[in-house]
């Protein structure tokens, strides 16, 4: 299987799919609820994913995609693992292309056997595409960015959260969150997890703790932050299962010890 090829077509077609975001985004956006009103989804999300399942189709007829919106039903049952799957959210970031067109991206992570193989985030407004091919480096754009080697001190740490921490969960409870924000330099949420695991990828960020995420919001971000020797595991510190929801929490290997035995409940 050549993967140079199939990396450079997905390069291709999330910039296309990012073209169309950016376009999007001075329309009026048809906006539809999935599971609650925070659950958004639109025209463009649907539209997106059924782009990447045509081109999927026509070109690798033997692939298989798991998305988002769930366009592709005619896939059958099939192991994951044996073989070349596809993870994409055609718009990371739903909300915020709604109400704030900014901050959402295009993320596209492709499997094979289960072994990550190649990432591709693209940010359409800020026209920063982060992409890997294993093996080969992460980019931003054309640029080759350095791999993380120099852990930051928890105390000078600036992580991503996602707001489903502000609810109960069975991880990290009232007291301890807060002293994790006095403790760390500060938190962010853009409320993109792909992106923001990308920016974690390229030492914008030094770290991120998620839950609720599904496989297309981090099956990309996955390859680059593996590539950049990042350590990634579930919230509790187990391996990632990268085709079903999961927790995530990814920093360097130093400062993932130091906050999973200070802040975060593993049992």
């Amino acid at each position: 299987m050549d993967y140079q090829v199939i990396y450079r077509l997905t390069k291709e077609w999330v910039y296309e799919a990012g073209a169309v975001l950016k376009q999007a985004v001075t329309q009026d956006i048809a906006v539809e609820y999935k599971t609650s009103a925070a659950d958004l989804v639109t025209e463009k999300d649907k539209e997106i994913e059924s782009f990447f399942a045509n081109k999927i189709k026509q070109t690798f007829p033997t692939h298989y995609l798991l998305g988002e919106e769930g366009v592709v039903s005619e896939q059958g049952n099939y192991n994951p693992r044996k073989e070349v799957v596809w993870l994409v959210d055609p718009i990371d970031g739903t909300t915020n292309f709604v109400h704030n067109k900014r901050n959402f991206c295009v993320s596209v992570g492709i499997y094979d056997c289960g072994k990550p193989i190649i990432g591709v985030i693209y940010d359409p407004l800020a026209d920063e595409m982060f992409h890997v091919l294993s093996g080969n480096g992460v980019y931003l754009n054309d640029r080759r960015m350095d791999p993380c080697e120099q852990s930051p001190t928890y105390e000078q740490a600036l992580f991503s959260m996602n707001h489903l921490w502000l609810a109960q969960n069975d991880y990290l409870q009232e007291q301890p969150l807060q002293q994790m924000a006095t403790d760390i330099r500060g938190f962010r949420c853009l409320g993109s997890a792909a992106l923001e695991l990308a920016y974690v990828a390229t030492n914008r960020l030094d770290g991120a703790l998620f839950i609720g995420l599904g496989p297309w919001d981090f099956g990309a971000a996955y390859v680059l932050l593996l590539e950049q020797g990042m350590t990634v595991t579930t919230a509790k510190g187990e391996e990632i299962d990268v085709f079903n929801h999961s927790s995530l929490f990814t920093a360097f290997k130093g400062l993932h010890q130091t906050i999973q035995s200070k802040y975060i409940r593993t049992k």
